[in-house]
């Protein structure tokens, strides 16, 4: 069943459960500037270097992000992160992004 998960620190805790970290990418936008885009990786190998323990490498195109740095630009950006740990359909880690005010309009269990 699907969740919202609003509270940085609930967000935090089921990302790492889950063997994640948080990466960003500075896009640019329309008439100059960048702004970031989020998202959580999971894939270990990708964040190992060389197969080896040495220094993080991340999904391509994005870079290793601070935890507050991340959820700094989720506030900014009003952004919400619905997650979804139905084991039956074959997936283990299930997520997006909504707006704040589209979760709203859902009825989802939780709202951590």
């Amino acid at each position: 069943m699907a969740r919202i998960l609003r509270d940085e620190e609930a967000i935090r805790q089921w990302t790492e459960a889950r063997g994640g970290a948080p990466v960003m990418m500075e896009v640019p936008e329309p008439g100059g500037g960048t702004s970031p885009l989020l998202q959580l990786t999971f894939d270990q190998h990708a964040l190992n270097a060389d197969h080896n323990e040495g220094a993080d490498r991340p999904v391509p195109g994005f870079t290793l992000a601070e935890w507050g740095e991340w959820m700094a630009a989720l506030r900014r950006q009003d952004l919400v992160l619905v997650v979804d740990d139905d084991l039956d359909q074959g997936r283990q880690i299930d997520y997006r992004f909504m707006s704040s005010s589209e979760a709203q309009s859902l009825d989802l269990d939780g709202g951590t």
